[in-house]
């Protein structure tokens, strides 16, 4: 692979430390040399307190790169009930620490009002707030040989009118899609990564790249080769790791594996700050 038209950078998720939270997420970036982070809103105080994210920011000097906006199941309770509520606090919260995106996943389908005017919605929260509001891929969920319709529109954003979307490789494994179509389909449209993998089965693993079938690796020279504008964030699973330093470990591949394939080592970047932090 040839010196890539611009260097993409690469965050940490800090569901990707999860129990553990922001402050552990910005030590572990800065130990292991990621360029920035990405914040999952949470009922943790601190994921929803601008001024003490950006302490954490200026004190490791790791920008915020991206907030995940509480729209998961399991946050339901995370600024009140109010779906609309959730994706215009994310994205003031955006705002306030220098991120440029938000990732929500679309509406569940009993979230009938919220999911009738999503697409206007969203589009029109970005626009008084600057920061794009990037629609993430999801997968059907499905109970033996059926499959349950959950989310409304949809749980695949190609066909959808969003103006910025999230392609998570470890979703798109789940639901049998290919990443590089959607590369190709989405065009200017894809704003941001969750770089994981899966291997295809029914559960939505988040393993670390490479450890499972999703050409994740051509899909990241594919960026790079195109000088893609968005970020790359390392969302995997780490809560199985039997010690902190397996986790790290883990951690550290995902890492490598992104700068790798995106050709960051080959031009020579990056090398010396790894061991200036």
């Amino acid at each position: 692979m040839s010196r890539p038209a611009r260097r993409i950078p690469v965050g940490l998720a800090s569901s990707s430390v999860y129990p553990l939270s922001v402050p552990e997420c910005f030590t572990v970036a800065s130990h292991l040399g990621y360029d920035g982070v990405e914040i999952m809103v949470s009922m943790n105080a601190i994921s929803q307190n601008a001024a003490a994210i950006n302490e954490l920011s200026h004190h490791y000097g790791l920008p915020v790169l991206s907030i995940h906006a509480p729209t998961l199941l399991v946050m339901q309770r995370v600024w009140g009930k109010d779906a609309w509520t959730k994706v215009a606090r994310s994205a003031e919260l955006a705002a306030e620490v220098g991120a440029d995106t938000v990732v929500v996943h679309p509406p569940f389908r009993w979230q009938s009002d919220y999911a009738e005017n999503f697409v206007s919605g969203v589009r029109s929260i970005a626009a008084d707030t600057g920061v794009h509001i990037a629609v993430e891929n999801m997968f059907p969920w499905r109970t033996g040989l059926r499959e349950v319709m959950v989310y409304l529109p949809g749980w695949d954003p190609v066909g959808q009118d969003y103006d910025d979307v999230t392609l998570d490789f470890s979703h798109a494994a789940t639901a049998g899609s290919d990443v590089l179509h959607m590369i190709e389909s989405l065009g200017s449209r894809l704003r941001h990564i969750h770089l994981a993998d899966g291997s295809g089965s029914l559960k939505d693993e988040h393993l670390a790249p490479g450890y499972g079938a999703q050409p994740v690796g051509h899909a990241l020279e594919l960026l790079a080769e195109r000088g893609w504008h968005g970020s790359v964030v390392v969302e995997v699973n780490t809560r199985k790791t039997k010690s902190l330093v397996e986790r790290d470990e883990l951690l550290a591949h995902s890492l490598k594996f992104a700068r790798e394939h995106m050709g960051h080592e080959r031009a020579g970047e990056r090398t010396q700050d790894n061991g200036s932090r």
